[in-house]
């Protein structure tokens, strides 16, 4: 009888299993492989443009060509479109026409920051500043103090571009912003962590030796004068350029068993290098596999480069007018997976998790059904076919996953590109890695985890 319980209960409760639980040696082996692919593309790519160029360095070592209006584009055809250099969108055209849709995989490469402002040099008391304005959701008091690069391109008045990288060499200088010492913080200590780090206090040390000239702002003159043999810039020039502080840490594994990546720039490169790698992977899809990396998800998908532009209309309206198809068919016979991280859920704050619903560590690619916050505000909302979609695909191919949920209901929450997905009357459901310290200047997630957001892809790209 206690066995027949026994039995019942294994049939009709839903039970989940740590992964490493789930997965033979052999699998291990292809997981630590993947994982030090994605170690080896997160150190190189920290800021959304450095995203795609290496994006499309490991496309084209793929076969992977420029798109061209009007080239042929039979099955098999793969095809890249950089988007100012700041978004990339990548296909590989199918058996099926596109009438028929396609499969999509969005992502986002662009990560919280501190960017310089437009004119952000400054002198005080002998010490020259580069002022900051952050970018995305930040806890300011977790960029002071620690190491800090400058990326990006400066874009001369007569179009010449200048690309710019100090600090991640590790015979550069490095960057920082200072903090206050316990012994006076008396005051500062009364204040909530939001009010103690004004936002206009974020800015770098940019140097400290003056000019041998008698003049007003010595040390800026210098500094000034090591920007222009370096680079050949005067101050106007920071006028047209973008420019942004990042920790200057590497990607480093964690854990005495080596099962973790830490890392900036996880949220959400981790999902973005997940779809790439699948899409890379995929040679004569059923389906166009189209894998989209996108800029501004972290202030709300805007601009040029973001989820809400044409840009994806253009080229997927490009790729259908070559087969006679109409846009808003293929759209709506089209699937995406929204490619981005939730929160895994931590010990150490249980709180502000329900426990039932939450993403952990090593359970495996995280779905969420809905996103947004509150009653489910700003949300996908995906349907209950589009979860059983994505199951059957899973329990196809071995895919290990679980359902999440960002937080308890009225905690906070946050969005993702899938509601601009939808509203493009694209079936779409979330999917990606549980993160630890998500947008902290260093977060944490598991091998485990990002491999089966691979796996998830690469496995909905095949789909018949």
């Amino acid at each position: 009888m206690d066995k027949e319980k026994s039995e019942r209960k294994d049939r009709l409760f839903y039970k989940q299993k740590n992964g490493y639980e789930l997965i033979d040696e052999k699998e291990l082996e292809k997981l630590e492989s993947y994982c030090k692919g994605y170690m080896a593309y997160l150190d190189s790519a920290k800021t959304e443009r450095e995203a795609v160029a290496e994006g499309i360095k490991l496309a084209e070592a793929k076969g992977f060509v420029p798109y061209r209006t009007g080239m042929e584009l039979k099955p098999g055809t793969k095809i890249y479109h950089s988007n100012r250099g700041k978004s990339l969108l990548l296909a590989v055209i199918g058996k099926k026409p596109l009438s028929e849709g396609s499969v999509i995989a969005a992502a986002h490469v662009d990560s919280p920051r501190l960017d310089l402002k437009q004119i952000p040099v400054y002198e005080d008391n002998s010490i020259c500043y580069f002022k900051t304005h952050y970018y995305g959701g930040i806890k300011k008091y977790q960029w002071l103090t620690i190491p800090l690069e400058l990326h990006g391109v400066i874009v001369l008045k007569n179009g010449e571009t200048v690309n710019v990288c100090i600090g991640k060499d590790k015979s550069d200088p490095i960057f920082q912003i200072t903090d206050l010492l316990p012994h006076l913080a008396k005051e500062q200590r009364k204040k909530t962590s939001d009010e103690f780090v004004p936002a206009e206090n974020l800015n770098l040390i940019a140097g400290t030796i003056p000019d041998k000239e008698e003049v007003k702002d010595r040390v800026k003159l210098a500094i000034m004068d090591l920007l222009h043999k370096k680079y050949g810039i005067i101050e106007e020039d920071f006028l047209s350029a973008e420019l942004s502080a990042v920790p200057a840490y590497d990607v480093r594994e964690v854990g005495l068993d080596r099962s973790l990546i830490a890392g900036y720039g996880h949220d959400d490169r981790v999902c973005a290098y997940a779809e790439l790698a699948a899409i890379l992977e995929t040679d004569a899809p059923e389906k166009t596999a189209v894998c989209i990396l996108a800029d501004k998800e972290e202030i709300g998908s805007e601009g040029v480069s973001g989820m809400k532009s044409m840009a994806f209309e253009r080229f997927m309206g490009d790729l259908c007018d070559t087969q006679g198809v109409k846009l808003s068919h293929c759209f709506a016979n089209s699937f995406c997976i929204s490619a981005d991280v939730t929160n895994a859920f931590d010990p150490v704050y249980p709180d502000v998790s329900e426990k039932r619903n939450a993403a952990k560590i090593n359970y495996g690619v995280a779905i969420c059904k809905f996103t947004g916050h509150g009653g489910k505000s700003d949300s996908n909302d995906a349907s209950a076919e589009v979860v059983a979609r994505i199951r059957r695909i899973f329990a196809k191919n071995n895919v290990v996953w679980q359902m999440a949920e960002l937080g308890k209901v009225d905690q906070g929450g946050g969005g993702t590109v899938a509601m601009y997905m939808a509203e493009r009357d694209i079936d779409t459901i979330d999917a990606g890695v549980p993160v630890l310290s998500m947008h902290a200047p260093y977060e944490t997630v598991s091998k485990f985890d990002c491999y089966m957001t691979y796996k998830c892809i690469k496995a909905a790209y095949a789909e018949k």
